[in-house]
């Protein structure tokens, strides 16, 4: 006899729920008060564990972010690397191994100021990571700190 499945299996896929159980780490960690280093190492080993693609572009955004934006700190967000500027997600990246996509995608949260008249966009597939495509992020996170 199959067993059956809760609400939440019938509702939520594998890596949604194990996002959101991460995230509960996360909440039951940050009333520990970790240190900046502390929060920048689990960022780091989150990133090391991606696959060697996601790799690549995770570790030219946070390389990114600690050299045009030092005042974002680094944080896992949904066991995601994720930038927070006065304690709130400013920007994100979702390797695409995580929710087992076809691209990752670089996010941006509604306090980056990326506003552009009625209509912009807030987040962006990836593919690779080079010199043209960190030029473009680049702006990108420079108007969303602005």
């Amino acid at each position: 006899m199959a067993e059956k499945k809760t609400k939440a299996e019938e509702t939520f896929t594998a890596e949604e729920r194990q996002a959101m159980k991460e995230a509960a780490a996360e909440r039951r960690r940050a009333s520990k008060k970790m240190s900046a280093e502390e929060l920048e190492a689990e960022v780091l080993a989150k990133i090391s564990a991606m696959a060697a693609a996601d790799r690549k572009i995770g570790e030219g955004l946070h390389a990114l972010v600690k050299k045009i934006a030092p005042q974002l700190q680094a944080k896992t967000w949904y066991g995601m690397p994720a930038y927070n500027l006065d304690g709130k997600s400013v920007v994100f990246f979702q390797d695409a191994g995580k929710f087992k996509v076809r691209y990752s995608t670089l996010g941006f949260n509604d306090s980056a100021k990326l506003d552009d008249g009625n209509l912009w966009p807030t987040s962006f597939a990836i593919l690779d990571w080079n010199k043209e495509i960190e030029a473009q992020v680049a702006e990108l996170i420079k108007r969303a700190v602005a």
